[in-house]
């Protein structure tokens, strides 16, 4: 059994200092608690309503910057597998919307970065072009990394899933938007849904408060293999602290019943874009 925390910050635009403090206060919690991974919110270190993309640059920071390596410390310190969302400067000097997934010896095991800007991003952020990483993690399991927006996309989750993820971790930062009353969110009904066409673990972490006049949803949460929240059933309006216990052999097991299985049951071949479709399905035109 893994527990897995979503540690849901109040951070700050800007505040570097003051957003790496509340992340190692997570962290400790969080690892106090039990926890064996820990997710952090997307850009954890800087804040997300920038001003314009010249805050956002002068916000970013390499992996070997403060914030990765005050989170490699306090990984290694805690003895979790962390996963924070980062506003980075690449080795090209580009900004890039990024997620660290640091081991429990504080090494930096990889770098993801974002696929599918949301809103406004493409003016501060260059997209990420490589598919999502699976890291093996000892003791642990094998750990998907996404950022945000990219669980909007089938296509993307299902290739984690392809690539043997038992637990996909992902950094988020959801605006609060209008919903009926007492109905979810809409960004964890399709986290529920990702988790159960996939059977795997999902964890995302979501923000909390208010940013320059942006409202975070407080949405965290964490999901099971059949798409049952395991944690954060609900929004919280403030900073909460997620934990589940996952059972990452069920993620393994992609049977449903006796008779099927959600990816052994595919049929690509009938996916490729542009594929014909058969006289069979080719609504015919009414005679005269």
């Amino acid at each position: 059994m893994t527990t897995v925390a979503c540690a849901q910050l109040a951070l700050a635009v800007g505040d570097a200092d003051g957003n790496r403090i509340a992340a190692e206060e997570a962290v400790s919690a969080a690892a106090a608690g039990g926890a064996q991974v820990v997710v952090l919110p997307e850009l954890a270190n800087s804040g997300y309503v920038f001003a314009d993309a010249a805050e956002a640059r002068a916000l970013a920071e390499p992996l070997d910057g403060p914030a990765v390596t005050a989170w490699s410390a306090s990984a290694r310190r805690h003895r979790v597998t962390l996963v924070a969302g980062l506003c980075e400067r690449d080795a090209d000097g580009r900004v890039r919307n990024s997620a660290v997934l640091i081991d429990p010896a504080g090494e930096l095991r990889r770098v993801y970065r974002k696929a599918h800007l949301f809103g406004t991003e493409a003016e501060f952020f260059v997209p990420g072009d490589e598919r999502p990483p699976v890291v093996d993690v000892p003791s642990v399991g094998r750990i998907g990394v996404m950022v945000c927006y990219d669980l909007e996309f089938p296509e993307w989750v299902r290739l984690a899933a392809l690539d043997g993820a038992e637990l996909l971790c992902a950094p988020v930062n959801w605006p609060r938007f209008p919903r009926p009353e007492g109905e979810r969110p809409g960004e964890v009904v399709r986290v529920q849904a990702d988790a159960a066409v996939n059977r795997l673990y999902v964890a995302a972490c979501d923000r909390a408060g208010t940013e320059r006049g942006v409202t975070w949803t407080g949405g965290s949460v964490i999901v099971d293999p059949d798409g049952f929240p395991l944690a954060g059933h609900r929004p919280a309006e403030g900073p909460a602290l997620l934990l589940a216990d996952c059972d990452l052999d069920r993620a393994r097991d992609k049977r449903l019943g006796d008779h099927n299985d959600v990816l052994g049951d595919r049929r690509p071949e009938l996916y490729e874009p542009g594929r014909p479709r058969s006289s069979a399905s080719t609504p015919r035109t009414p005679e005269k």
